[in-house]
């Protein structure tokens, strides 16, 4: 299995706190991985800096796109990191509210489009065609979420587990290689947390993506989680599987104590 995230020494400091303490970390080809740890552990700052939001002090972050070139990603802007191949979702979720569901989807094909400002002017047979291709791709990702039947709400109408999904396939019409998911199993109910674990999965088989995510609830993590990051006061403290990780007497001192 190929490595399609390395991050080699990833260093953040704020003024004099260090959020990030020479972090490594890998993501394999279609592999689902969980990065864990207590509030406050560094979990969303080393996200923030994955996604382009944060430029890290130090360290690198590597990305091998499909023709196995290795992308440094250091300092690039947000969509530029979306270009490059990584898409995110967030834990206060993040849509265009007064746009429809399937509008908020079409957005996300953006960055893979080929028609420029003349297309849009004049209306190119080659720029009604991709249209088309956007509106049929994000279709094609709502009925996958099970969003159909929203098609033409307003993002704001949707009931919150509908809206947690509506982000998702917003992130997959950008054709990432990898996902970034934020605590997706933030205010849901259990059956909604436990329709997201298969969800997750699916996407990783259907997708061909590989998924880093940051999540606090503890079973969906050791359901879907094919490896486990954890992570204590900006360091990398444990790694494995969850069954290691689970028994490893340094992360269960970091969530309970002496």
């Amino acid at each position: 299995m190929g490595e399609i995230l390395s991050v080699e020494k990833l260093t953040m400091i704020f003024g004099g706190l260090v959020a990030l303490d020479r972090v490594d970390i890998t993501v394999g080809s279609d592999e689902i991985v969980a990065l864990i740890g207590p509030n406050g552990a560094g979990k969303t700052t080393f996200f923030n800096c994955l996604s382009g939001i944060y430029a890290p002090t130090s360290g690198g972050i590597y990305l091998t796109n499909r023709r196995g070139k290795r992308d440094r990603l250091n300092d690039l802007k947000p969509n530029k990191v979306t270009e490059k191949g990584i898409a995110r979702t967030f834990q206060n979720i993040r849509l265009f509210s007064g746009m429809t569901v399937l509008e908020n989807v079409m957005i996300g094909c953006h960055c893979r489009n080929k028609a420029g400002i003349a297309g849009a002017i004049f209306r190119f047979a080659a720029t009604k065609n991709e249209e088309r291709r956007i509106v049929e791709k994000s279709y094609a990702l709502l009925e996958q979420m099970g969003l159909d039947q929203y098609v033409n709400e307003f993002a704001r109408n949707l009931p919150y587990g509908a809206q947690r999904r509506l982000e998702l396939a917003r992130a997959l019409a950008t054709e990432p290689q990898l996902l970034l998911l934020d605590e997706p199993a933030a205010g849901m109910n259990p059956k909604e947390t436990h329709e997201l674990n298969g969800l997750i999965a699916r996407v990783r088989d259907k997708n061909k993506v590989s998924v880093l995510l940051i999540e606090h609830d503890m079973k969906l993590v050791m359901d879907v989680s094919d490896r486990i990051y954890v992570m204590d006061y900006g360091r990398r403290i444990a790694h494995g599987t969850a069954k290691q990780v689970r028994n490893d007497p340094v992360v269960i001192k970091a969530y309970l104590g002496e």
